[in-house]
């Protein structure tokens, strides 16, 4: 029976073919020859820089010989933590996650590492090494499952940070799991867990739950605030944004349920909330940069609650505003052929206006991707829709059908079911105007959505 290669027998075939003394090799690796000798006679096991220094030698590409010392050192023998962190961080930083995957099997039963592993996976999550800190995570959480700890609470949120990717279903599925861990978290980290967690329930409008979680995160906020009173100054912040910053979200998440419920009056109610609890003294730099963002967008959400009450005398203000804002634009003119529909407005002017920033909508680019793209996708859907509504009742049909035609394309590519029944009972209101061009474009993508929900 022929044994399988090992890393040491790939060196010595090396330096035998590339005709080397021992000497010669050691100094082109950068490994002490003695240390090389015992390497090669099996009596000092091989650490991983020398490893790494010796596949530089040998001109491999990096982690070449991962997958083998992974099997040499923590699979065919007991692994000893002191090797296996920074076999684990190399891995990390070479994306090497199937080698991660492999040692973590082994790992799994001896409690002994929990501790090392979280330690480790919080350590590449802050260097923004997510995928390979999901596996650690995941592992660690497998281990500390009947624990109810804190840790694996911790865990559990990362989990649910990472994979904010996906779709909104799933999304929705993240979140449900993670809701019960919220209580076991650090208090600070609650505020950031229940912040994540109405961004979610935003995505998929469930407006009930968005302002129950508002109302706990403010209720949280007030608590910590008191405490904050209380505390030295020096103490670290645990939360991601300093704590008043959480109040003010709060209101904001309010303020939009009350959007969406066409609470026009209370939005600007707890617009008027936000703003005051942004008055803070002596800022420091950071506070005053979140300061202005809340203050910018307190002024341009109560354009956008006037435009809905009817108001359409601030039109002109809220274009200047949105001249200096830009990033705003996709997200007021939503609001603002919305609310020419509601009340019957001409608004040709702000769309000619702005026609050059609403060209440039990208509407490709967030079918699909993180939740955050999900509400960026949505408002291209309600705004082609909105659109259509606008220029069909002007009895521009070519136009409107063309814009209606978009909205029915990204809500069936997103998986958004009610605004694709939108979208499908408008075309049917108005499709003896439809060219035949607009028809067969109709006909594919009711073709595509029956495959998507019946596979047909």
């Amino acid at each position: 029976m022929q044994l399988a290669p090992t890393i040491r027998s790939h060196i010595e075939n090396h330096i035998k073919v590339k005709g080397y003394k021992l000497q010669q090799f050691s100094s082109i690796c950068g490994v002490n020859v003695g240390t090389m000798s015992a390497i090669l006679k099996g009596s000092r096991p091989i650490a991983m820089n020398q490893l790494d220094q010796i596949t530089a030698g040998m001109g491999l590409e990096k982690g070449y010989f991962y997958e083998m010392y992974c099997v040499e050192c923590f699979v065919e023998t007991a692994p000893h933590w002191r090797r296996l962190e920074p076999f684990l961080y190399r891995c990390a930083e070479l994306n090497k996650l199937d080698c991660i995957k492999k040692v973590v099997v082994q790992v799994t039963d001896d409690r002994s590492y929990t501790s090392e592993l979280f330690e480790m996976a919080e350590k590449i999550y802050n260097e923004e090494m997510n995928e390979a800190a999901l596996i650690l995570y995941e592992c660690v959480a497998d281990s500390e499952k009947y624990q109810h700890s804190e840790r694996l609470a911790l865990c559990q949120y990362r989990i649910f940070s990472i994979n904010k990717t996906m779709s909104k279903f799933d999304n929705l599925s993240a979140a449900v799991h993670m809701e019960p861990y919220v209580e076991k978290l650090d208090e600070e980290i609650q505020l950031d867990a229940i912040k994540d967690l109405a961004n979610i329930y935003l995505t998929i409008h469930l407006w009930d739950k968005v302002y129950y979680l508002a109302d706990e995160l403010e209720r949280k906020v007030d608590f910590q605030l008191s405490l904050q009173s209380r505390r030295r100054k020096s103490r670290q912040r645990i939360a991601f944004y300093p704590l008043f910053t959480y109040k003010a979200y709060a209101n904001l998440l309010k303020a939009g349920v009350c959007e969406a419920r066409q609470e026009y009056e209370k939005a600007l109610e707890y617009t008027d909330i936000y703003e005051r609890v942004i008055e803070i003294p002596n800022p420091t730099e950071e506070e005053q940069e979140l300061i202005e963002r809340f203050q910018s967008w307190a002024k341009g959400n109560r354009y956008l609650y006037q435009m809905l009450l009817g108001n359409h005398k601030v039109l002109e203000s809220y274009l200047d505003y949105l001249n200096d804002h830009p990033q705003e634009i996709l997200t007021a003119f939503v609001t603002i052929v919305q609310a020419a529909n509601q009340h019957a407005l001409d608004i040709d002017f702000a769309l000619e206006r702005f026609d050059p920033y609403i060209k440039q909508f990208n509407t490709e680019e967030y079918v699909k991707g993180t939740y955050t793209d999900q509400v960026i996708n949505h408002r291209y859907i309600r705004f082609y829709y909105e659109l259509a509504k606008y220029r069909l009742s002007q009895q521009k049909y070519k136009q409107g059908m063309e814009n209606l035609l978009i909205s029915l394309k990204l809500s069936s590519a997103s998986d958004d079911d009610l605004m694709s029944i939108r979208s499908i009972d408008l075309y049917g209101k108005f499709r003896n105007h439809a060219s035949d061009s607009q028809e067969k474009q109709y006909s594919l993508l009711m073709d595509s959505l029956s495959t998507q929900h019946f596979g047909v």
